[in-house]
């Protein structure tokens, strides 16, 4: 029988702080990994914190500004001391300033494939000589619908999300050899601090259910399975794939 118990592992979440990282976060924990919780809010943190410790599970909150390429690898060391060595990276933390093409900037250009697109690399690039040693490792990274679709006002965004793809694909042929896995998960339309413009006009997101062939918007209890399957040994086989967690969206 598959084996998706993670007793034993340790996780780091980035974006832990609020939607899809903070469920991520707490799904890894009640399946048994000690996780370690990064973020921006202190406040956020801690109440994620206490969400997990209330499971009887373990957790750690680890204060810190991702964008900040330079501070990478000391932020790696620091997300060692509570648990011992990273086994889960899950990237989730990122941003969407929704601006139109003609309001694009240098700066909000490069804040956004900064944060989206280089510091999963450069944060999985730390982690991955312990892993080695391990000879066995988990990197979920989060796509978008905008992997592959175009949405209005999603250029940056959408540019960031489509090099996540090929990120993942190419971590995966980088690292796989060595026991470590790289996949990402693609999530439909979920009621996160994100998608909050898109979750306050009703008419469009019931226009956003009808697309999915389930027949509603995701909700965040549904990135439980998939973030448990990912991360534990019942997904040896799997890598370098994107997986769309959109309840039929892309499928129509």
């Amino acid at each position: 029988m598959a084996d998706f118990s993670l007793t034993g592992k340790v996780a780091l979440v980035t974006g832990a702080t609020s939607g899809i990282g903070r469920r991520q976060a707490l799904a890894l924990a009640q399946a048994g990994a000690a996780v370690v919780l990064l973020g921006r809010r202190e406040a956020q943190l801690q109440e994620a914190v206490a969400e997990i410790e209330a499971v009887k599970a373990r957790a750690a909150a680890l204060s810190a500004d991702l964008s900040d390429r330079d501070q990478l690898p000391k932020l790696a060391e620091r997300a060692m001391v509570p648990f011992g060595s990273i086994d889960i990276l899950i990237n989730a933390a990122g941003m969407n300033l929704r601006q139109p093409a003609v309001e694009i900037t240098l700066e909000s250009w490069d804040m956004t494939l900064n944060l989206n697109l280089a510091v999963p690399f450069f944060l999985a690039r730390e982690l991955i000589p312990a892993m080695e040693v391990n000879g066995w490792g988990r990197i979920i990274n989060i796509a978008s619908l905008q992997s592959s679709r175009a949405f209005p006002n999603g250029l940056a965004y959408g540019a960031s999300k489509g090099g996540i793809s090929q990120l993942t694909r190419a971590m995966a042929e980088a690292w796989s050899r060595h026991g470590i896995t790289c996949n990402a998960i693609a999530p439909g339309f979920f009621p996160t601090e994100l998608t909050a413009p898109v979750y306050k006009d009703p008419d469009q997101l019931d226009k956003l259910a009808a697309q999915t062939a389930i027949g509603r918007n995701g909700e965040l209890s549904d990135l439980d399975g998939l973030t448990v399957f990912l991360a534990s040994p019942a997904s040896d086989y799997i890598t370098g794939q994107i997986i769309h967690l959109d309840g039929g969206f892309t499928a129509k």
